[in-house]
């Protein structure tokens, strides 16, 4: 697998909807780990693009993650709640968008892949069929899944599923379950406890994701059962990234973070800003309805450097963030997490 021949145990998040780019997926892959590209939110013929371009940057592996679509929302619901948004639109000058139920070119970029293979395509909010799957392996492509708890580790391992991303509570942007509860407030399994729950009913790698941002916390990961690290917020302020300055400067911020529905009508999990706060409480579930109700605001704020109308997307550790090459950041990593194992089992040998 392409995780026993990474020189560094570390897997660059796809971070879609702006951060990822060509350039970071590349730098990521040539310091030694795993660069993924986004294809959420991209049209099939802007993924091809951003392949060529990133194949064009190296030729060492790269991944590609896919959206699986989910299932439209009652018109009203989601009507209630964008009535309730037209005093943040004309306070910031920008019209609300038309919510619309689509699957994000579901189809097509399927058949990308398929057409012009890399050696990863992972998922997100959801589980591919044991089809889809079989598909990708017969091009030679590994297949990961994001699973959140137990039964959608076993749900992803019984589809072929080639290794899991335990996604834990700490993680910023988008939760990848399976299924949006609306019960669920954001109480998610942590990650050290996810690792442990899911060694103990699969039996296939773990991709260790949420929270990590440093090399203390991608050893834990490690010595907790994750054969690699998945790190998205530790990348958002490396110039490679295309994450905006108004995003840059929260991250650099010690403003907590909180789950919400408030921006996409799917929990995710932000840096807090007044939206989220004024608007968590009504959100339903509702995506992508409600992403494309608030995008023209949010393009809007992102452009007036307004961080009160923004999806900062972060996990809880984005105070330690730093502003550094990508490559070069991969390499104080690796150098972080060996002098953490290395203290560790120091440790254990005085005891």
């Amino acid at each position: 697998m392409i995780l026993d021949e990474l020189p560094v145990p570390i897997v660059l998040a796809p971070l879609a909807g702006g951060p990822s780019t060509p350039r970071l997926t590349a730098a990521v892959s040539e310091a030694g780990g795993l660069g993924f590209l986004a294809a959420g939110y991209l049209t099939p013929e802007a993924l091809r693009t951003r392949l060529d371009e990133t194949r064009a940057l190296t030729r060492r592996p790269i991944g590609v993650n896919l959206f699986v679509p989910g299932r439209p929302t009652a018109p009203e619901t989601v009507a209630r709640y964008t009535a309730g948004l037209a005093e943040e639109a004309a306070r910031a000058g920008a019209d609300l968008g038309e919510p619309r139920f689509e699957d994000d070119g579901w189809p097509a970029k399927l058949a990308l892949l398929t057409a012009s293979p890399v050696p990863v395509v992972s998922f997100t909010f959801g589980r591919p069929s044991a089809e889809v799957v079989e598909r990708l392996h017969h091009v030679g492509s590994e297949v990961w899944v994001t699973v959140t708890r137990e039964e959608e580790a076993v749900q992803a391992v019984a589809a072929g599923a080639d290794a899991l991303v335990a996604q834990g509570a700490e993680a910023g942007g988008h939760r990848g379950s399976f299924v949006d509860d609306p019960a669920d407030r954001g109480e998610g399994i942590g990650l050290l406890s996810l690792l442990q729950l899911l060694r103990g009913a699969v039996d296939v790698p773990l991709v260790a994701s949420g929270g990590i941002v440093t090399g203390a916390g991608i050893a834990a990961a490690l010595a907790a059962g994750a054969v690699a690290a998945q790190l998205g917020t530790a990348f958002l302020r490396c110039p490679e990234a295309g994450t905006s300055a108004v995003h840059r400067r929260a991250l650099a911020s010690t403003t907590p973070t909180a789950m919400t529905r408030a921006f996409t009508g799917r929990l995710a999990r932000g840096i807090r800003n007044r939206f989220l706060e004024r608007h968590s409480d009504d959100a339903p579930v509702a995506y992508p309805e409600i992403h494309h109700v608030t995008a023209p605001l949010r393009q809007a704020a992102r452009a007036a450097g307004d961080p009160d109308l923004v999806n900062l997307w972060a996990g809880q550790a984005h105070a330690l963030t730093r502003e550094l090459p990508a490559g070069e950041l991969v390499g104080l990593l690796a150098a972080e997490t060996d002098a953490s194992l290395t203290a560790a089992a120091a440790r254990l040998r005085r005891s």
